[in-house]
């Protein structure tokens, strides 16, 4: 699942970061994420950014815009998202050569997965690996 899917996902985690352009690069650059789009203000804020992982998209922007999300997010701490990739290894790999704090190393799950987990720059805790949830019956 790695790489950039067509289509939309319907689940989109949204985060802030108070220097949302080095987050923009650390996920790119060292957690593999593809940028599909960044809006920045004439400040240099971002309005809003979309990054792609396999078939899922993360939304981020910069905190102290005054939007509604923002005055929504007021105070609102790290969040942990998890997202699917095919080689567990490589991408942790990737991370590291990028200097991202390691969590946890590759490991194997009882459950089947083989997953790591990072923290990103602005302590928001990302968990990469290979179990994948099936939607329906």
């Amino acid at each position: 699942m790695a790489g950039k899917s067509e289509g939309r996902p319907s689940i989109c985690p949204t985060l802030l970061y108070t220097d949302a352009k080095a987050a923009v690069a650390q996920l790119t650059a060292g957690l593999g994420f593809t940028e599909l789009s960044v809006y920045e203000g004439e400040d240099g804020t971002v309005h809003h950014a979309e990054l792609a992982q396999g078939d899922g998209v993360v939304m981020l922007g910069s905190r102290g815009t005054g939007s509604a999300f923002d005055t929504a997010m007021k105070g609102a701490g790290p969040a942990g998202v998890y997202v699917v990739v095919d080689d567990v290894d490589a991408h942790h790999r990737r991370a590291v050569e990028h200097g991202v704090e390691i969590l946890m190393p590759p490991t194997d799950q009882d459950y089947g997965s083989r997953d790591y987990m990072a923290r990103d720059i602005e302590g928001n805790v990302w968990s990469f690996g290979t179990y994948a949830p099936e939607l329906g019956g």
